[in-house]
């Protein structure tokens, strides 16, 4: 099916459908274009993370076992 016979399929759909398609649709790219941002941030930090010893000094004790105190 092309977009165009989507669009016409669409087209018939009552209004209530077609408003809850696009809503779906909007939401979905709009969740999609959230994880890219996120994606692209970590990326671009990824070096300093790596590289930076003020950014992973506590990366140190990462597997220590920690007590609670009562």
């Amino acid at each position: 099916m092309n977009t165009t016979e989507i669009l016409k399929e669409i087209e018939r759909l009552p209004v209530q459908e077609r408003i809850y398609l696009v809503e779906k649709t909007l939401s979905a790219i709009r969740k999609k274009e959230v994880f890219n941002q996120m994606d692209l941030a970590a990326e671009s930090l990824y070096s300093d993370y790596a590289e930076n010893k003020e950014l992973t000094a506590f990366t140190d004790i990462d597997f220590d076992n920690f007590y609670e105190t009562k």
